[in-house]
């Protein structure tokens, strides 16, 4: 009973979801807010970003609000850094989660992902010619994501959990343009034994963010190129969904495994994914995770099998590789994790995470 309850929510949030989602006439980029799809936490990355059944802490603000019910503690607090491409983006995230009491939960999180230090060299050259290096100006490119998140316990069906989050959107490009947008969250989690079931539905009510360019800085090049210049501009970010499954084990007396997948489903039309169609993309991911004494947590996963075609025309399928490493004691936790995010990219994606559960 309780897993048809979590089908029907399931399908409730695609078919109710807005209509603009399914319709061919939506003037939305496919890829929008793309910042908040990189995931959080050295846990959650190194098992190929698999979370939405399986997340239980202060991370599930981002992952699954529903897992909140399932904090180790009363209090719990979350910090990752990452960085990608060399250290030239920068990831951070931070979170408070609580318990309201034995069946509720909420938590605040901030997520910013930015490129600092980029030099503005418009000026460098001046009206008579000359290099004028005292001229150059930095900026950052930032984009911010603040999240407040609620969970609780079904009253009627034993194991499940429901979770919502607010979002607010920031993003900002120096003095040239920023702007604000607005979304909704809506998960559900489903306990039965040593299964766990998870349905995470994004951004269900169409985010909007509202960009204004600033005239002053942008107006000259626009002009230049003859460009028609608008101010204000709307990016729409389309829902999608995720749904999740794992299944722990214990075996060795202090040795644990858990193995989950996630399916992240898009409704934005055809994705390099393992399956696709012209309305719906499926990209399927896997992690597994092993314990010892519930002290040291190795972990590995795969997702982003995308297929690529080289200059011969011989196409093959390729996929993102995550490694990681965790250690808990006395409430605290110290997550590491490695993370391929390009074929041909010589260096890995490191990330690392320190959390503390506490009374």
């Amino acid at each position: 009973m309780a897993l048809r309850i979590l089908l029907v929510f399931t399908f409730l949030c695609v078919v109710l979801a807005p209509k603009e989602a399914w319709s061919q006439n939506i003037s939305a980029p496919k890829y929008s807010n793309e910042f908040l799809n990189l995931g959080v936490g050295a846990r959650a990355l190194g098992m190929g970003g698999v979370q939405s059944a399986i997340v239980r802490d202060a991370t599930a603000g981002f992952w699954n609000p529903a897992g909140l019910v399932g904090l180790p503690k009363r209090h719990n607090v979350s910090y990752m850094h990452s960085e990608l491409f060399a250290g030239i983006i920068k990831n951070d995230f931070g979170s408070y989660a609580t318990k309201l009491d034995s069946s509720s939960a909420l938590a605040f999180s901030v997520i910013r992902v930015g490129v600092d230090d980029i030099a503005d060299t418009r000026r460098l050259v001046n009206e008579y010619g000359a290099i004028q290096y005292d001229s150059i100006q930095f900026f950052s490119v930032a984009d911010y994501a603040f999240l407040a998140s609620y969970a609780r316990m079904s009253n009627k069906i034993p194991g499940l959990a429901l979770g919502v989050n607010a979002k607010v959107i920031y993003r900002n490009v120096g003095d040239f343009a920023n702007a604000w947008g607005f979304g909704i969250d809506a998960g559900a989690q489903l306990r039965h034994g040593a299964w766990q079931f998870g349905v995470m539905a994004k951004d269900i009510t169409t985010t909007f963010t509202a960009w204004r360019l600033n005239a002053d800085e942008l107006g000259d090049t626009y002009h230049e190129e003859e460009t028609a210049f608008n101010t204000n501009s709307i990016e729409v970010t389309l829902p999608r969904m995720i749904l999740g499954a794992g299944r722990s084990f214990r075996f060795a007396d202090r040795f644990t495994a858990l193995v989950a997948t996630d399916l992240d489903v898009t409704f934005d039309g055809k994705r390099n994914s393992l399956l696709s169609s012209g309305l719906v993309s499926i990209d399927p991911k896997i992690g597994v995770e092993v314990g010892f004494a519930n002290v040291v947590h190795v972990r590995g996963g795969i997702n982003n099998i995308q297929q690529f075609q080289d200059f011969e025309g011989k196409k093959s399928w390729k996929v993102q590789p995550n490694f990681g490493l965790g250690v808990a004691t006395h409430g605290l936790m110290l997550d590491l994790a490695l993370s391929r995010i390009a074929d041909n990219s010589e260096m890995s994606s490191v990330i690392v995470s320190v959390a503390y559960s506490f009374d």
